[in-house]
């Protein structure tokens, strides 16, 4: 019995799989924000994967800063739905955190050849960035998609936006799609 009671409490104190991510993808000055900005947008599965949510801040003014896969869609996604969830996420981050502005990108893992520096002083680059965007509290309270949509402010990196289109034209469409 003892060891039953025993099992149950160890199950009970497993964490569940959004706080394992939130805690694991969370950085900057900021962590414990970053921590719960990272349990609300995590609860769901995104299409292009959140990786990292960071919060920094100085004094009174903080930033959060969110990165997503250029790769390896969980749906797909085109120009327009890739837009719709940047949107939702920035939304998402506004409404439920204190920052004044979020730094939005998605990057794409780059080759690099067996024995180069990836760490350090004399570091390759191992991603690049596809796109990009930073909106302040009072700009995303507008049509954010259509405003995205307009590109103000907005870095597309022209080869990876046309991958985009083709790819969610060509993917298989799966249950839920």
């Amino acid at each position: 019995m003892l060891s039953l009671l025993a099992a149950s409490a160890a199950f009970a104190a497993v964490p569940s799989r959004v706080e394992v991510d939130a805690n694991a993808r969370a950085e900057g000055n900021r962590k414990a924000a970053a921590v719960a900005l990272g349990r609300v947008l995590l609860v769901r599965t995104w299409p292009a994967q959140v990786l990292k949510v960071r919060i920094d801040g100085v004094s009174s003014h903080a930033v959060a800063g969110l990165v997503l896969s250029g790769v390896k869609f969980h749906a797909r996604l085109d120009e327009d739905a890739f837009l719709a969830e940047v949107a939702a996420l920035v939304e998402r981050t506004f409404a439920s955190s204190a920052v004044e502005e979020v730094d939005l990108w998605a990057t794409v893992p780059i080759a690099v050849g067996k024995g180069t520096v990836v760490a350090g002083d004399f570091a390759a680059p191992t991603t690049r960035t596809v796109f990009t965007v930073t909106l302040r509290r009072p700009d995303a309270e507008r049509d954010l998609v259509a405003q995205l949509r307009r590109g103000k402010g907005v870095y597309w990196a022209a080869d990876w936006r046309r991958s985009l289109d083709r790819s969610a034209k060509t993917a298989p469409r799966g249950p839920g799609s």
